[in-house]
């Protein structure tokens, strides 16, 4: 059966770069962000993504830039409670 894509999970890997991406140029100081291009990586990442997942990607990246924060802090702050993640 034949790859779909490049790697074979080209979505996946857009959606999580596009994530980590948005995320590190939240973590800028507010005169360094460029809020046209965080718009548009957030409308691109909105359009990878399976409904409803926008926030947990964003959380994931977010710890994923912050290894040393606290998870569940993270994904409260993006709408989760510790029993959904």
């Amino acid at each position: 059966m034949p790859k779909k894509g490049i790697t074979g999970h080209d979505e996946w890997v857009i959606t999580e770069a596009l994530a980590t991406a948005l995320v590190a140029l939240e973590q800028l100081e507010p005169t360094q962000q460029s809020r046209q291009q965080m718009d548009d990586i957030r409308k691109l990442l909105a359009a990878n993504c399976q409904p409803g997942t926008l926030n947990l990607h964003l959380a994931q990246a977010k710890c994923r830039l912050n290894p040393h924060a606290d998870r569940a802090v993270i994904y409260r702050e993006y709408g989760f409670e510790d029993r959904e993640v």
